[in-house]
């Protein structure tokens, strides 16, 4: 049988970075939101271009948030009202409160 190298490669990882496991634990949270979502959108029988036009955004945008993909909270209530869901899923929120502030870039020159 195959040896698993995930606990080595997380424990490397949290060597040179001690917030890895957070940031694990929330792109877990991220995807088992992302697959709960889907699964209320498929028992609607609602496609992926009909929640983007609701939505005002591309379909490929909803691809990538139901594959687990860093969105905007805004990006995921509008997501919850295409499908007619009130609230975002807690799991979700207590994953992004945990989450430090985005570090912002100044543009330089234009």
């Amino acid at each position: 049988m195959p040896k698993d190298f995930l606990n080595e490669i997380v424990a490397e990882r949290t060597g040179k970075n001690p917030e890895f496991p957070r940031l694990v634990a929330e792109a877990e949270a991220r995807r088992k939101t992302a697959r709960f979502l889907a699964a209320i959108r498929e028992k609607l029988g609602v496609s992926q271009t009909l929640v983007a036009a609701k939505m005002g955004t591309s379909a490929s945008v909803v691809s990538k948030l139901e594959a687990g993909a860093d969105v905007r909270v805004s990006t995921l209530m509008r997501y919850c009202a295409a499908i007619g869901e009130a609230e975002v899923p807690s799991m979700s929120l207590a994953a992004l409160s945990r989450r430090r502030p985005a570090t912002t870039r100044a543009r330089v020159g234009r």
